[in-house]
């Protein structure tokens, strides 16, 4: 990667958590750990990797991005305001009624959102359908799909990771989210699902396992991933909960928590003038 690219997505990465956290902040309340863990991996998909195109948001042989841990919209609402789906102002009505931008994504509601998130482990199963239509089409579609490790307690994962396997889905690229932590407690005290790799290995994938935080491993793990050939590839992102917000990675479990004024402006350092 050249220092150029490094340098802007770091940038980048960077304002879309402070962007997330003024949003989330400005409501009050919100998912802010598992929406920083995946800032990175959205921030080199987004604005490295992915054919899309906010003028034509639903052409044909755009990439799929799908939000499956579907507590994450925040992430995706900040990326897809910058990249000009939608107006930033949109960012203040997070939650709020009438919004176009519920606490979990609705492809109904939000421009550039290809899947609802509802119940956790249904994101995947529409992946994997995504990616077989768009081999069946002909279609060039690579399907990007972010899942949680909380979220891999469900069996819907496995049955939907067992069937991308078998069907050798090579245009489907899963990217788990290994933070470790759920909504009540640490993943590996309530049902661990380690080893990971060795897991999604036998169900047929291609596996690799990185730094979920580091841009260039995150690129070229992407780049190994869209090279391999009749697999599809699971990119397991070793991630903090709450990275990126210092009053977030500083507590036990940052899943949900309640956000002041105070303590957004304080570390984005959006002051009023």
């Amino acid at each position: 990667m050249e220092t150029s690219q490094f340098e802007f997505l770091t940038a980048k990465a960077r304002q879309l958590r402070d962007d997330a956290i003024e949003t989330i902040g400005r409501f009050g309340v919100g998912h802010i750990g598992g929406t920083m863990s995946v800032m990175d991996a959205l921030t080199v998909i987004y604005y490295a990797k992915a054919n899309v195109d906010p003028e034509n948001p639903q052409k044909a042989d755009r990439d799929r991005v799908i939000m499956s841990k579907g507590h994450a919209g925040p992430a995706m609402y900040v990326v897809l305001a910058d990249k000009g789906y939608f107006p930033k102002e949109w960012l203040y009505t997070l939650n709020a009624p009438g919004t176009r931008l519920p606490s979990h994504c609705d492809m109904t509601k939000t421009p550039g959102i290809d899947m609802t998130a509802g119940s956790l482990g249904q994101g995947l199963s529409a992946g994997v359908g995504m990616a077989l239509a768009a081999k069946l089409d002909k279609n060039p579609a690579t399907i990007y799909c972010f899942i949680g490790d909380g979220e891999s307690q469900e069996g819907q994962i496995w049955e939907a990771s067992m069937f991308a396997g078998s069907h050798a889905l090579d245009n489907l690229i899963v990217l788990l989210d290994y933070n470790k932590m759920q909504l009540d407690g640490a993943v590996h005290d309530i049902n661990d699902i380690a080893p990971a790799k060795d897991k999604w290995e036998a169900f047929g994938f291609f596996v690799q396992d990185i730094d979920g935080h580091d841009i260039v491993a995150i690129s070229d793990a992407i780049d190994n991933a869209k090279a391999q050939k009749g697999k599809p590839s699971m990119i397991i992102l070793n991630t903090i909960k709450g990275k990126g917000a210092s009053f977030a990675e500083s507590v036990a479990n940052c899943h949900s928590m309640s956000i002041s004024e105070d303590m957004w402006r304080k570390e984005t350092g959006r002051y009023q003038a």
